[in-house]
């Protein structure tokens, strides 16, 4: 099987620890790492109120991490629209475009991000609403028009057109995805035109049906004239199996624990996990996660991803590399991660 072209995508993980200060320091640390090592693209979520996810804001994000890479695209995966007016989503992008042009892409999403309480306070006392989430597909033209310094987005008032522009002038724009998570964002990006991806690092189901959707109903557009997709998934790499296990039970506690309504924490420390006690069903959550992330020695690794590939179709792979640390170690770093990075670029990467 032919080897996939590799990204990745991070949330910017915050450990027991690290300050939020350490955590930005080992993600930049991350993307040096991936732009060495000629991955495609390195994309960073926006998640909110969480412990253990210092991924906040991504036009900051990739500000500062385009300035610190040199060639590797920087996205976000993704911005949740909803959250914000689409006239600023189209500014900062805009921005950020005209500062590393052909370097930027724009992951747009229609999930909160983050709890309720969290989304009412992003949206402001305006009286934004659950309203404009069934905007979304209207809020994804506007942000492209903004950003395209040619077309903009026209607004009657009193019988004339006032025209609104992200940017002044526009030689370029980002590149514009559609992330979901149900087969709904299948139809939509089909239906605009647009490259997709579906979150299939989040459970591992569902992902051949909504491809097949896209694909079966993808009307070309001038910017994507074919279906275009990647594939989404959970890696930890290590040199043997047993330590590629220890440190990925970490994250698979903490998503368990998140799935089981348990509380929040940092992200526990590999010793640290060992020693956590669990209900039977957070356990079971485990090791289903186990079997259904890419967890292990670097060859056995690389034909997962090969395999994956093969399967849903595709040739580009998004690894969420989700390995904790050891006690001891630098805080401003995340070696089990840098290093899962590594030995898939060496197996993989021309």
């Amino acid at each position: 099987m032919a080897s996939p072209k590799l990204s990745v995508l991070d949330l910017v993980p915050v450990r027991t620890d690290q300050t939020t200060a350490d955590a930005l320091a080992a993600t930049t640390a991350l993307a040096q790492v991936a732009d060495r090592s000629g991955f495609t693209r390195y994309w960073v979520a926006e998640h909110h109120n969480m412990p253990a996810v210092a991924a906040t804001s991504p036009p900051v994000l990739i500000a500062v991490l385009a300035a610190q890479t040199e060639r590797i695209r920087l996205g976000s995966g993704g911005v949740m629209l909803p959250n914000h007016a689409p006239l600023a989503v189209a500014e900062q992008f805009a921005l950020l475009e005209a500062a590393y042009p052909g370097r930027i892409d724009l992951g747009l999403g229609r999930a909160p991000g983050s709890d309720p309480v969290t989304s009412w306070a992003l949206r402001g006392a305006a009286g934004r609403d659950d309203t404009d989430v069934e905007r979304f597909p209207q809020y994804l033209d506007d942000v492209m028009a903004l950003m395209d310094s040619t077309v903009g987005v026209r607004i009657p008032i009193r019988g004339k057109d006032y025209r609104l522009l992200a940017t002044p002038s526009a030689t370029t724009v980002p590149r514009q995805w559609l992330l979901g998570s149900s087969t709904y964002s299948a139809h939509l990006a089909a239906a605009k035109g647009l490259p997709y991806v579906f979150a299939h690092h989040f459970s591992g189901r569902g992902t051949a049906e909504a491809l097949e959707i896209y694909r079966r109903e993808f009307r070309p557009s001038e910017r994507t004239p074919e279906p275009t997709t990647f594939l989404t998934v959970n890696a930890v790499v290590a040199d043997t199996e047993e330590e590629a296990v220890a440190l990925a039970i970490p994250n698979l506690q903490s998503m368990a624990r998140l799935m089981t309504g348990a509380p929040l924490t940092a992200l526990d420390l590999v010793e640290d996990a060992q020693k956590a006690e669990l209900t039977a069903p957070q356990r079971a959550m485990v090791e289903d996660g186990l079997a259904r992330n890419v967890v292990g020695a670097p060859a056995a690794a690389a034909e997962r991803i090969r395999a994956l590939a093969a399967e849903f179709g595709v040739d580009e792979v998004m690894v969420h590399p989700v390995a904790s640390a050891r006690q001891g170690g630098d805080p401003r770093r995340s070696p089990a991660r840098e290093q899962t990075l590594e030995l898939l670029a060496a197996a993989l990467v021309d």
